[in-house]
């Protein structure tokens, strides 16, 4: 891990992103921050060229995204034309959708739709990832709907995304799960688990529980490329947890 990959995920300023002129202030406050680099997801309906444009003048490097599966199926064209635009290689979808999430047949079945619509992406040189959260981990005949993603799509076209916090919350280890996807896991999310008055919480990496040391020496010896910080919900203004989480971060490169 270096400074120059870690990456903001935009999810955690959405509220501060729905306009191009909120993302570009926002993503001057994110590289004054000292990120190099951002995830895009969650953002207004701003124009592709002029979110490239913004993230250029900033000085961030658009490192993936996350879009709607609809659009990767049947919009494929646009897709490309979308990330070729933004230099951005990885294609992040942010969970299965619902209808495949009731049965283990619906995961298997999802596995290799998803195999599918990777493949098309690979011809134009992108890579599909997949973001879990912690429903995945729930168990149909003795195993996880992530164990059934991971043993029924193509492992050169479907890779994945892991959320360490939504690991973590489904039950599962995740440096178990980052070496359970060995050679699919270019983008990681980093999110901490803190607990607060009974109850977890989302928390800046470093100022939860969980073992980040363990996790990014696991992203290290696996060869992770891409260590986005997101934080789902923030207790303080967004941008503070955002500077908090790379300062702890800094510590372990």
């Amino acid at each position: 891990m270096k400074l120059s990959n870690i990456a903001a995920q935009l999810y955690t300023l959405r509220d501060y992103c729905k306009t191009a002129e909120d993302l570009k202030q926002s993503l001057h406050k994110v590289r004054e921050i000292g990120y190099e680099a951002i995830q895009l997801s969650g953002i207004g309906p701003i124009d592709p060229k002029t979110v490239k444009e913004i993230a250029d003048e900033a000085g961030l490097t658009i490192c993936a995204t996350h879009i709607s599966y609809d659009d990767m199926k049947n919009n494929i064209e646009s897709v490309v034309e979308q990330h070729k635009l933004w230099n951005s290689s990885y294609v992040g979808l942010g969970g299965i959708p619902g209808e495949y999430r009731t049965s283990g047949e619906g995961y298997a079945a999802f596995a290799k739709e998803a195999s599918e619509v990777g493949r098309r992406l690979k011809e134009y040189g992108l890579q599909f990832i997949y973001h879990n959260h912690k429903f995945e981990f729930e168990k149909y005949n003795g195993k996880s709907g992530m164990e059934i993603l991971r043993d029924e799509s193509d492992p050169e076209a479907f890779g994945f995304e892991l959320d360490t916090y939504w690991v973590q919350a489904g039950g599962a280890d995740p440096v178990e799960w980052i070496h359970h996807v060995k050679g699919r896991m270019g983008v990681i999310h980093l999110k901490d688990m803190a607990i607060v008055n009974d109850a977890q919480v989302f928390a800046e990496i470093g100022e939860g529980s969980m073992n980040f040391k363990n996790i990014i020496q696991a992203c290290r010896d696996t060869g992770v490329e891409w260590y986005v910080v997101e934080q789902d919900l923030c207790r303080r203004d967004p941008f503070e947890s955002l500077a908090i989480s790379l300062q702890n971060l800094k510590q372990l490169l």
